[in-house]
């Protein structure tokens, strides 16, 4: 469950991180099939309406939950956000899914106090749900204009494998226990 830095966007599908997750999965032997519900523009409050019918279609081992950057973007509610969060934490954990929560980060011209409570949160949900917390994935790549498009805000297909590498060292410990 993610935004447009998991669907890919302005890039080829097949080029995404998600989906080089599963060419990874895929050529390590792990048994498992990603299915990517990340929706470009999704808030928290748009990813928990949608994720109860994820999780009965799907029924994961494992929820990546990569979502909060458009809450920041839009100044909402930090609190009304990590309630969300933590909401997705508990419908996936009572669904029989290992879940992974992802830091993610606003530019520092909201505010540093904002900026600064707005990255906590995601600690603070992940200490408090007692769920893995993958660091903020674009960190390798913030400081290399060229590898986001035009718009500065998503990253190229180049950017794509060295985001998975952020994922990968959180995830893969979860995926001998995750047998879905």
């Amino acid at each position: 469950m993610g935004d447009s830095l998991s669907a890919a966007y302005g890039v080829p599908k097949a080029q995404g991180w998600v989906s080089l997750l599963q060419q990874r999965l895929s050529a390590q032997s792990f048994p498992h099939q990603v299915i990517n519900a990340s929706i470009s523009g999704e808030t928290t409050e748009g990813g928990l309406r949608r994720l109860p019918q994820a999780l009965d279609r799907a029924k994961p081992a494992v929820v990546l939950i990569e979502l909060g950057a458009n809450d920041g973007l839009r100044v909402q509610s930090l609190e009304q956000m990590r309630e969300n969060l933590t909401s997705m934490i508990a419908l996936s954990s009572q669904a029989g899914a290992r879940v992974v929560l992802f830091e993610m980060r606003i530019p520092p011209n909201y505010g540093a106090r904002y900026s600064e409570a707005f990255q906590a949160s995601f600690s603070q949900v992940a200490a408090h749900t007692d769920v893995p917390l993958v660091p903020f994935f674009l960190a390798p790549i913030a400081t290399d204009p060229s590898l986001f498009q035009d718009d500065g805000i998503h990253p190229t297909a180049a950017a794509q494998p060295r985001m998975l590498d952020v994922v990968w060292p959180v995830l893969e410990p979860l995926l001998g226990s995750a047998s879905r």
